[in-house]
């Protein structure tokens, strides 16, 4: 008997995760509302061997110090978005690139000054995006 009471709500649950209608037992089948994303552009890009990647991180204290004071300086301002604070910050030699999306053009403005403003950088590349609105 327990096994049918079990058997029995492990039907019922899955007839709510797959959206069935009770009455006809139709499955409810919802269209896509969104199209894939197209990164062939954005790919390529990433292909330059002169476009740098957070694997290109260099691991001296001076760039890694760099790297930390723009991530603090970013995560502290609470006006940004949760994207903008989780931008990419890639520093070698003093050279600081950017990258990520951000959902204004305010914002991509605001983590580059934020960029500038630490010591130690010598020159900032922001390939930050702003997000397309739908």
């Amino acid at each position: 008997m327990m096994r049918i009471l079990h058997v029995s709500a492990l039907f019922l649950i899955s007839m709510g995760l797959v959206n069935c209608d009770m009455q006809t037992g139709q499955v409810e089948k919802k269209p896509a509302t969104t199209a894939d994303a197209d990164n062939t552009a954005r790919n390529e890009r990433d292909r330059n061997v002169a476009t740098q990647l957070p694997t290109d991180q260099a691991e001296n204290e001076a760039d890694r110090q760099i790297s930390t004071n723009i991530r603090k300086a970013v995560i502290g301002d609470d006006l940004l978005s949760v994207n903008a604070q989780n931008v990419k910050i890639v520093t070698s030699n003093g050279n600081v690139t950017l990258r990520g999306p951000v959902k204004t053009e305010r914002e991509k403005e605001a983590i580059e000054a934020k960029a500038k403003r630490v010591a130690g950088v010598h020159s900032v590349t922001n390939l930050l995006e702003v997000e397309a609105r739908p």
